[in-house]
């Protein structure tokens, strides 16, 4: 039976989770973390989700949207008495990229586990025999990516006539990317006498399919809309020549905190990258092409502070949630404003201020200025080349860089053989250099160096902008591969 179209209710205005209704054991969880005060997506959906509604939640990246959905499964299944039965799980969490499933269930693991409930991940690119393990084992709370968990009720791993609630995360991106279909399949497969949560940061024609298909009498909850711009956040538009590209972005991504940068497309998030690297500025890649163990190590790499810059798809950073990015970069200007918000909401998280720069050539411009009057914002528009002030007022701090990785040639010698054989490369380390750069680019005295405290014979060629990274595309080009 088709749900009736959901109504909006005004959000509450309590300030604490136990005035919100969540249980005492989940509440000093929260508070031995350092989480005290709920988020307003928190406050304005708990009451109704913790009473059992079903809930389409929207709000924009950042907004608190985990706990927001985290809270009423875990107090659903604790208070719950059906028993934990192998590949059957009593709750289910879809997400559309592996990384936010990986992340969603970080979160919720501590919590799950002063409950003694069991969670478990199930997503595609890796074996899944050590899914089917878990299953097998029984478990509550099952987060997982539309497709693999697919292959598991194929295989009869798993059943879902047994799940109480439902809740699916970032439902546009799974619209986005094609998952629909799928999705349809697997929400029929859950009875409907479960509990369902839906959050969106836009209800498309697809994501109100699902809800009017598969919600009962949904409460709206929107706080903060998706689709407008974060008021912490400030927009910069950097004119700059093909050939400046790489030198502005190099400076930018050499001051201290964390940066993220945007490609359109795997190609070019893996190029730009090297480049960085080879310029000294420690980043990594996150994009489709990567190993599962590729992209959790350069996950880690830049959640812990190893690589400053994490260089992305829009697709790979969907699922990205790291606190403290003060920067995001656009290198390349999205094809939808959408995307240029949903980049940009890595950071000014939780009221947090944050930067966001695009890097706009001469034949980019009117495409840029178009999308930036459909995101909703005036960005300041500046025209400038390297060195300029500007670039130490939008990312401060000293810039540094380490000596890149060298590639030393093989070398042979004679066995007593007579035969060649090459000798092992050696290893060479980065070595962080901390020399202060002025806006110009001259070292400080205390450097001795040239521009950003490098040695004279450690400084790479200056690396050229024109093919730093993605082909000369306009913004309104046809989308590339992420």
């Amino acid at each position: 039976m088709a749900a009736r179209r959901p109504h909006t209710t005004p959000s509450s205005t309590s300030t604490t989770f136990t005035d919100l209704g969540v249980p005492a054991a989940l509440t000093e969880a929260l508070a031995a973390g350092g989480i005290t005060t709920p988020f307003p997506i928190q406050t304005a959906t708990l009451p109704d989700t913790l009473a059992g509604r079903d809930v389409l939640g929207r709000g924009r990246t950042g907004s608190g949207k985990t706990y927001a959905f985290a809270l009423p499964v875990l107090t659903r299944l604790a208070a719950s008495t059906s028993p934990r039965r192998p590949g059957r799980p009593r709750a289910l969490i879809l997400a559309p990229t592996r990384e936010l499933a990986t992340q969603i269930e970080a979160t919720i693991a501590p919590l799950a586990r002063t409950l003694s409930l069991r969670t478990l991940t199930v997503f595609g690119g890796v074996s899944p025999n050590p899914q089917v393990s878990g299953l097998r084992a029984g478990v509550d709370i099952l987060v997982a990516c539309p497709g693999r968990l697919a292959d598991h009720l194929r295989t009869g791993h798993a059943r879902l006539d047994a799940v109480e609630i439902t809740v699916l995360d970032e439902a546009d991106h799974m619209a986005d990317l094609g998952f629909l279909p799928v999705v349809r399949q697997l929400l029929d497969q859950t009875p409907r006498s479960g509990q369902r949560l839906l959050f969106s940061a836009t209800l498309d024609a697809g994501v109100e399919v699902l809800v009017r298909r598969f919600l009962t009498d949904p409460v709206t909850h929107s706080v903060d809309s998706s689709l407008s711009p974060v008021a912490a956040m400030s927009h910069h538009l950097l004119h700059v020549s093909h050939d400046d590209r790489l030198p502005v972005l190099v400076d930018l991504a050499a001051a201290p905190g964390r940066t993220l940068v945007f490609t359109r497309t795997k190609r070019g998030a893996k190029t730009l990258t090297r480049r960085l690297v080879a310029a000294g500025v420690p980043a990594v890649e996150l994009h489709g092409n990567l190993a599962q163990s590729a992209r959790d190590r350069n996950l880690l790499a830049f959640s812990e502070g190893s690589a400053k810059t994490l260089v992305a798809t829009d697709i790979a950073a969907r699922g990205i949630h790291v606190d403290g990015v003060t920067l995001v970069i656009h290198a390349d200007p999205p094809v939808e404003h959408k995307a240029y918000l949903h980049r940009s909401g890595r950071t000014a998280r939780a009221g947090a201020h944050g930067t966001v720069v695009t890097l706009m050539t001469d034949d980019q411009v009117g495409d840029v200025r178009e999308l930036a009057r459909k995101a909703g914002i005036a960005p300041t528009t500046t025209r400038l080349r390297p060195g300029h002030p500007l670039l130490t007022q939008l990312a401060p701090g000293q810039r540094s860089f380490v000596t890149p990785p060298v590639d030393h040639p093989a070398v042979t010698d004679t066995s007593r053989h007579g035969r060649s054989r090459r000798k092992p490369k050696p290893l060479s380390s980065a070595m962080p250099h901390t020399g202060s750069v002025s806006p110009h680019g001259t070292s400080s005295p205390q450097s001795g160096s040239g521009r950003g405290g490098r040695t004279a014979a450690a400084a790479p060629a200056r690396p050229s902008g024109a093919a730093a990274f993605s082909a000369r595309t306009h913004v309104g080009a046809r989308r590339g591969s992420r």
